[in-house]
């Protein structure tokens, strides 16, 4: 058997609460982005990353002229596997267009892209 616990909740501003549960006593070992799913998606996907210590953590979206969509989170955070959901609107709370967007995380010196894809 497995025990899960409530570890955070996360609240994005349009609406959207994301509850994240970590399995008791589980840590992960080294610091990782993993791919959005669904991908591609539409409207919504959900970005996970992996925390091994305490950090200051930033996740940005971007387009691909390199501008900022939206910054998702950037706040500390405690170690643990987390998980964030973006729900194809900006800073402004606007829709974005289909396409290709970045998504990249900073925690602590540890620093990752990868790409994703919105369809209409």
């Amino acid at each position: 058997s497995c025990e899960f616990g409530l570890d955070d909740i996360y609240w994005e501003g349009g609406g959207t609460v994301s509850v994240i549960e970590g399995e008791f006593g589980k840590t992960p070992i080294k610091y990782s982005l993993n791919n959005n799913y669904p991908n591609p998606f539409n409207p919504l996907t959900t970005i996970s990353y992996d925390l091994p210590e305490n950090a200051l953590v930033n996740i940005t979206i971007y387009d691909m002229m390199g501008r900022i969509v939206k910054t998702m989170i950037n706040t500390e955070q405690t170690a643990g596997y987390r998980s964030i959901q973006w729900n194809a609107t900006s800073n402004t709370g606007q829709p974005v267009s289909a396409g290709l967007y970045l998504y990249t995380i900073q925690a602590g010196n540890f620093r990752q892209t990868k790409k994703m894809i919105l369809l209409k």
